[in-house]
């Protein structure tokens, strides 16, 4: 039988300089100091026997089921909770020993049901690995007593059930909630034989648990089990593949049975998440086979028309044509092409390839434009590279961590995990948020410092902080004059010092205590190994690309950078956001980041590609709409992204598509995008193909195929064939060959290969000839544009204000059980948890309007108008609104005006000026995306099929 357990030592890995010697069962082995016997055995290749202990968690010593016998010491202790001792010998097999272990294990057995062969955890199962390996062949005691067996399952919770007459309460649950998760939803209720795990007064799904799933990971019976191994069987195979979600990039191991998978778990050995989930990546992963799938290709002329199947030559013959028509038409700047965050490193590669190559210009751009454009102007600007600094494992060498603008609980739960367990040791934290996030204060989670600003007021708050570092004589000056331009830097310091810069003149202007801005300067200048993270809630703003500047300043004067524990860190939003921007995405840069406008970069491409590469940079995508509108631009390709939701001023987007003479389309559903196209070219989901994502520490971890593409192509197979249509020629066998090109053109690729991958099992570039296995942290002896440049960062406030016509702010964000447009996650049970958006507001504004919790509410900006339903909670402050963006009907881009940053064009999402009123009926824009929805979904031909 397959297993998917795999082998487990039972306690956590040790590091330490020390080394220890003992003898196990008459075998010398050598382990790290404060090493369990229990692993020193595993190490020596002797097995155990275990129930309470793994080694994703601390021992807890309860199951006696690891006993041992040491040579001098009375008793039988427990080896997952004995540490090893120079000369230490120990007995893992006496017939004492087996007798204790039958007789523990019968105890277990009396009181579980003896039904394994009905059991989903059959063959998959550690009590009944167990019972086999200590010998136990009768239980003496019968069923006639008091017993576990008669207790109710819950099955609450969409993804998996809980059955305690399976329960041997070995805390491994409750444990891995607390430990690795640190979420403390579970808890051991009673004492004694009365003892039961307990998620909340009532079930799971009531409960705070946030179904990560680590304690059905934990669990060593079937007691906490996944419902698809229920319904469908134990695996018989697997495959290592990286999350398609959030841009943490888990590793996970795909269990299959056939070509079909059964579940999802997380990798051990994944460098990102160490073997940790959250509830995306562990169970929404049904989308991918969902009947909403569009399994073949389809043309139209019109959007009014019915939409035809056609096969994938007549597809991509048509598309190319049409694109040929328009360039001859209109000239060859009239087209270009998206590139998606979703798709792998060498599909994205492939299309800006496309465009430069086959449609002869630069107008390419991606959805970094709308998130994190910012972080690469800003960090190349001042430190030299265009992403992150550090490794997610650094946080965990942090004395101080400032999040800003982020809410990684519901972004990027699985980092916040380990972030949370450095709090929980004694790290500070420092939180900037216009919002009370659930960072703030949460079980054994406190913020020292929430600097609850005004949106739109970031930079104002960076630098009123980095005033009191330099007034107050807590800059790193050896540090400075070693590593930073000393004339831009004393440009900066003059700067800085000035009074209007001081935490008092800028509480005027961002609602923060003076004394809290000074607090949370000192302490981050003094506090040890200080750390930033930072999200959408800084780079989606008038002044993005500022504040990333103004954050790389504040770490360059405090020396916190170039060392673990340090760092500036985005956290990005989508799976290969930071990859898609690697790839040369934006349409002044190739991949690498290097400018179009350089002959010598130019001509290496040109050589590699055999066409010409126009030297001037083309349309990014606000003006690639603008154009539309006024005719000079016909034509878009548009891989893997929906712009009619997830775009601000949604009405302004849908015009200059709806302008347009042909929109192709890849994706696997009709998405917002896809009802105003004339081309539909299905995907393919992260399973049914390979390549690599980049996440946002820089690592480039590999994307298997498990199952083979449903609509029979996968993404970069799909690129390929448009470009032979165009007339240039691309021939690749397979997606490793496309790396291969990106390694020769790209020095910070250069050495990364899919073997190298696969060896290592994930790469952070730069990897090159200085650093053959990849770069964990930056800048580390100096920064890559050699000498660290501080900029001028002056607050300069957005041109979006409130009035009395509109005196809220609205500003936006994601939730945890959704995922950016939500295209992925309301196609699975995820929509339990959040199957609408809601309009958050303070008590004191929602007392103001006679609004009550649940009431339909009107929120109207200078953009627009949409309808949600209000939530009141003490989470905001009075003045400021919030929403998310994940259903499609809630329109919440609608709102958000065309206000963006002066350097990239990311729109301004976070300062919206608005009013809110109760309101008893949907939008006029509601209205007509519901009939408009209606429509598009009639002219698909499965639905003419089922009406004839």
């Amino acid at each position: 039988m397959y297993s998917v357990k795999g082998l487990d030592p039972g306690t956590p890995r040790r590091v330490s300089g020390k080394l220890v010697s003992l003898e196990i069962d008459g075998v010398a082995v050598t382990v790290p100091a404060r090493t369990s016997v229990m692993r020193a055995a595993s190490e020596a290749g002797v097995r155990v026997p275990k129930l309470c202990a793994t080694d994703m968690l601390e021992a807890f010593g309860s199951c006696r089921l690891c006993l041992v016998e040491i040579e001098g010491r009375k008793g039988y202790p427990a080896s997952c909770t004995t540490l090893v001792e120079p000369g230490m010998k120990v007995r893992t097999q006496t017939r004492k020993l087996a007798d204790l272990r039958r007789g523990v294990m019968e105890l277990y057995i009396s009181d579980h049901p003896l039904d394994c062969l009905t059991c989903p955890a059959n063959g998959n199962c550690e009590l009944q690995e167990m019972a086999g390996v200590v010998g136990l062949r009768e239980v003496r005691y019968g069923y006639d007593g008091t017993n576990h067996l008669r207790a109710e399952k819950d099955t609450s919770n969409p993804y998996f059930t809980f059955d305690p007459t399976k329960c041997i309460v070995c805390s491994r649950c409750v444990r891995a909630c607390e430990d690795v998760q640190g979420t403390f939803a579970l808890t051991v209720d009673g004492r004694g034989f009365a003892s039961v795990i307990a998620a909340g007064p009532t079930d799971f799904l009531a409960s705070e648990c946030v179904s990560c799933g680590a304690c059905v990971q934990a669990c060593p019976t079937s007691t906490l089990m996944e419902n698809s191994i229920i319904d469908n069987g134990q695996p018989d195979h697997s495959e290592i593949t990286t999350c398609a979600y959030c841009g943490v990039g888990c590793s996970f191991r795909a269990e299959m049975k056939g070509t079909e998978v059964v579940r999802m778990v997380p990798n051990k050995d994944g460098r990102a998440n160490h073997g940790h989930s959250c509830v995306k990546g562990r169970f929404a992963w049904g989308y991918a086979t969902h009947p909403d799938r569009i399994r073949t290709p389809m043309i139209r002329k019109r959007i009014a028309d019915p939409w035809r199947e056609v096969s994938w030559d007549e597809a991509i013959s048509y598309a190319a044509s049409e694109f040929k028509r328009i360039q001859a038409t209109y000239g060859r700047g009239a087209v270009g092409g998206i590139t998606s965050s979703r798709c792998t490193n060498e599909e994205t590669y492939l299309v800006q390839k496309l465009v430069r190559a086959a449609f002869g210009n630069n107008n390419v751009d991606t959805c970094a434009r709308v998130c994190h454009s910012p972080t690469g102007y800003g960090l190349k600007t001042t430190l030299g590279e265009s992403a992150g600094t550090q490794d997610f494992d650094s946080v965990e060498q942090a004395d101080v961590i400032v999040v800003i603008g982020a809410n990684p609980t519901d972004g990027h739960p699985v980092f916040a995990s380990q972030l949370k367990r450095r709090l929980r040791e004694g790290a500070k934290l420092i939180v900037v948020d216009p919002r009370s996030i659930d960072l703030v204060r949460m079980p054994h989670v406190e913020a020292d410092y929430h600097l609850k600003l005004l949106p739109g007021t970031n930079v104002a708050v960076i630098n009123a902080l980095a005033y009191v570092v330099v007034t107050e004589g807590l800059l790193k000056e050896d540090y400075i004059r070693a590593r930073c331009d000393l004339k831009e830097y004393e440009k900066w310091k003059a700067f800085i010092a000035r009074p209007h810069n001081s935490p008092e003149a800028m509480e005027k202007v961002t609602g923060v205590p003076a004394a809290d801005l000074r607090g949370a300067a000192r302490l981050y200048a003094t506090g040890g190994n200080a750390a930033i993270y930072y999200g959408l809630g800084v780079s989606e703003h008038s002044q993005g690309s500022t504040m990333v500047m103004g954050i790389a300043n504040l770490a360059m004067a405090t020396g916190n950078l170039g060392r673990p524990g340090v760092g500036v860190n985005p956290l990005r939003g989508q799976n290969n956001v930071q990859g898609a921007c690697d790839m040369g995405s934006f349409p002044h840069e190739l991949p690498g980041y290097r400018h179009v406008s350089d002959p010598t970069v130019r001509a290496l491409f040109e050589a590699a590609w055999n066409v010409p590469v126009d030297p001037e940079p083309g349309l990014r995508i606000p003006n690639m709409f603008d154009a539309a509108l006024d005719g000079s631009f016909k034509g878009m390709y548009v891989q893997g992204e929906d712009l009619a939701q997830s775009d601000p001023d949604t009405q302004h987007v849908t015009a200059a598509l709806e302008a347009l003479e042909c929109l192709v389309v890849q994706d696997l559903f009709l998405n917002e995008t896809a009802k105003l196209a004339h081309v539909f070219l299905p995907g393919s989901s992260f399973l049914e193909k390979d390549g690599t994502y980049t996440n946002a520490e820089r690592r480039i971890s590999r994307v298997r195929k498990v199952m083979p593409p449903l609509a029979g192509l996968a993404d970069w197979e799909v690129t390929v064939a448009l470009a032979n249509a165009l007339g240039y020629p691309m021939h690749y066998d397979h997606p490793s060959q496309i790396m291969d090109e990106i390694a020769r053109l790209t020095p910070t690729f250069k050495g990364v290969t899919f073997d190298k991958i696969d060896r290592l099992g994930s790469i952070q570039w730069p990897c090159n000839d200085k650093t053959p296995e990849g770069t964990p942290v930056m800048h580390v002896e100096e920064f890559v544009r050699g000498k660290g440049r501080f900029v001028i960062t002056e607050y300069v406030p957005t041109d979006e204000r409130t009035t009395q016509q509109y005196p809220l702010i609205l500003t936006t964000g994601r939730i945890l059980s959704q995922y950016n447009v939500g295209a992925q996650t309301r196609r699975t049970a995820n929509q339990v948890w959040h199957n609408e958006d809601r309009l958050e507001i303070h008590p004191h504004d929602a007392e103001q309007r006679g609004i009550q919790e649940g009431d339909w509410v009107g929120v109207r900006s200078r953009a627009g108008e949409t309808v949600l339903r209000a939530t009141i909670t003490e989470r905001m402050q009075p003045g400021v609104v919030y929403t998310t963006f994940h259903h499609p009907f809630s329109g919440a881009n609608v709102i958000t005006t065309e206000n963006s940053d002066w350097a990239t064009n990311c729109p301004e999402y976070k300062v919206t000026a608005v009013q809110v009123s109760r309101v008893a009926q949907p939008s006029e824009w509601q209205r007509h995306f519901t009939e408009f929805d209606r429509r598009q979904h009639e002219l698909l031909p499965t639905h003419e099929a089922a009406k004839a």
